[in-house]
């Protein structure tokens, strides 16, 4: 009697099993389609802002966009999008605030007042690392033949460990977790 009841147990405890992996797989499944989804909705909602101010740049109006003093908080964001972002000087690892700010013609003071009052990012530093996690997880989609080293050195991260604590708080799995998940969804 022992052993069919052992035996039983087993059995629940196995079925359990499948079903934790299976929940996991629909989860690294549904954290892949919001980030998708995430970037999508990132850039359509940018692109209306961004070709405006792309129109302002082109029509001689960069001297009063570079000015140190520029009082147009979104002006001044949508020019960091379009020469950081759109430039990609996120992807070097040297790349920092004082970079940043001396890009755009600003002050690293005004630069941190305005992240201070106009972002989700703390700081221009966390902006920066934001940008570079999102590179990473796009490097580990697109590119599976990479390895995580290359992966971090790429995007600007420098180091595995450093990228592996990075994707995880962002996403809550490692680099080689969430490949795996992509892996297996193809």
């Amino acid at each position: 009697m022992a052993e069919q009841e052992i035996k039983k147990l087993r059995e629940e405890n196995q079925m359990l099993r499948d079903e934790i992996e299976s929940l996991k797989d629909e989860l690294i499944r549904l954290v892949s389609r919001n980030l998708t989804l995430s970037e999508r909705l990132e850039e359509d909602t940018e692109m209306r802002r961004r070709t405006e101010v792309a129109r302002e740049l082109l029509n001689g109006n960069i001297e009063r966009q570079r000015n140190a003093d520029l009082q147009d908080d979104a002006q001044l964001m949508a020019i960091i999008e379009l020469k950081v972002e759109a430039e990609r000087r996120h992807l070097q690892p040297d790349f920092n605030a004082h970079d940043m700010a001396q890009l755009i013609g600003v002050s690293q003071e005004r630069l941190n007042r305005l992240f201070r009052h106009q972002t989700i990012h703390r700081t221009p530093d966390a902006y920066i690392d934001n940008l570079r996690v999102l590179a990473a997880l796009q490097m580990l989609r697109d590119k599976p033949q990479w390895s995580i080293a290359a992966i971090a050195e790429e995007s600007g991260i420098g180091n595995v460990r450093t990228l592996q604590r990075r994707i995880q708080e962002a996403i809550g799995m490692t680099p080689v977790e969430y490949r795996q998940m992509l892996t297996r969804d193809l």
